[in-house]
């Protein structure tokens, strides 16, 4: 025979001799169904608590980091007061520039003004920027590759005035074009664009940029380019304070891995005391069926079948919980979010929720096997003459 032939003959063998024990067990479980369906039932709350918990933490952080948007991508450059720099200069944007390198520096000049259009009024900040179409999408109009005249006007701005592309508003007495009307701005920074008008450049006479904005494609390279920032551009002297918002995510993300840990916790406790449940079970059982065991034993019953019987017992009060908790929780997801119309769907249906069903699935399993493990091996090595006399 050869070695493969051998290898499927022993795989064959190991089945076989599974079989049975799975069909005993099950009679054996059916017996004490009252016993049985209590186990079940701790390990069906204790796989619904891993799951649930698991998932809903990773609702709240998949939602919290779809609310943040793009914020990590961002780095703000603005003078130092403390140094006593005022603004930054030409050279202080070409040295950011050169530190970055790849990711887009776009300088702004800022100032305030009312807008008004129609009667209606508002004040806004009003930056002088030259190449909007860097760190801006337009809602309406086109962001020009230079801005040379017109105003761009933030989304909020836009709708307080009613405004629009094409329309005409006043600034500080002057009428201006409006040219392009942004995206609403989905990020959390220090220049907060649907609250404010860009200008050209030109029609700024201030002599340096109040703040420079750092465009990434990754939080990863935001933070890089902060880094090279503080090492080359405030080598000698502290000329520049950084808003990094990279930092903002990492901490926010931090707090939601924590919170997803401490609530799979909670969880895991319900797993653990359905395993103590399944123990009790099971040392019941094994004590109840002593004489039972010694027969079986007496009459040529291998260990290995016995310990094979009682594992399968406790393996199948696991699994049946498990498969029913990991049911229950899909039925409650979805109760949530049709109760729920504020949770979006698509949050839920994310792939990685089904991470936490298939760990506490997997957990449910192994929490029987566990706990069933110790009264298995202690009824398979018990002598068959004491068990006989007891």
């Amino acid at each position: 025979m050869s070695d493969g032939d051998r290898t499927g003959a022993g795989s064959a063998g190991w089945l076989r001799g599974w079989r049975p024990a799975v069909s005993m067990a099950s009679r054996n479980l059916r017996r004490n169904r009252v016993r049985t369906v209590l186990a079940v039932l701790g390990v069906c709350i204790g796989v619904l608590a891993v799951a649930a918990l698991g998932i809903f933490g990773n609702v709240l952080a998949l939602g919290a980091d779809d609310a943040i948007g793009d914020i990590g991508t961002q780095v703000v450059v603005s003078p130092n007061a403390d140094a006593g720099v005022e603004s930054l200069s030409d050279a202080d944007v070409a040295s950011i520039r050169r530190a970055v390198g790849e990711p887009a520096v776009v300088p702004l000049y800022s100032d305030s003004a009312t807008v008004a259009r129609q009667g209606d009024q508002t004040f806004a900040t009003v930056y002088g920027i030259e190449e909007p179409a860097l760190a801006y999408e337009a809602a309406e109009g086109r962001l020009p590759e230079r801005h040379r005249q017109g105003a761009i006007l933030g989304a909020g701005i836009a709708a307080d005035l009613d405004a629009g592309a094409g329309d005409t508003v006043e600034i500080a007495g002057s009428q201006v074009r409006v040219i392009a009307v942004l995206v609403e701005s989905q990020t959390f920074s220090p220049v907060a664009p649907d609250d404010a008008v860009f200008l050209p450049e030109s029609a700024f006479s201030a002599d340096g940029y109040a703040q420079a904005l750092v465009i990434s494609d990754t939080g990863a390279e935001a933070r890089a380019a902060a880094n090279a920032i503080r090492e080359e551009v405030n080598a000698r002297e502290e000329r520049v304070d950084l808003f990094e918002l990279a930092a903002l995510v990492d901490e926010i993300n931090e707090f939601f891995d924590l919170l997803s840990t401490f609530l799979l916790g909670l969880g895991a406790i319900s797993l653990v005391v359905a395993g103590v449940s399944i123990l009790n079970v099971m040392l019941m059982s094994t004590v109840e069926r002593r004489q039972e065991i010694g027969v079986m034993r007496a009459v040529g019953v291998a260990r290995r079948d016995v310990l094979r019987v009682l594992l399968a017992e406790a393996g199948l009060i696991g699994a049946a919980g498990a498969a029913a908790g990991t049911l229950l929780t899909v039925l409650l997801v979805a109760g949530l979010v049709l109760a729920t119309p504020a949770v979006d769907a698509a949050l839920v249906i994310d792939p990685t929720n089904g991470y936490y069903l298939l760990l506490a699935l997997v957990f449910g399993v192994g929490v029987g096997l566990v706990s069933g493990a110790y009264p298995a091996w202690k009824a398979a090595n018990q002598r068959p003459v004491e068990a006989l006399r007891n």
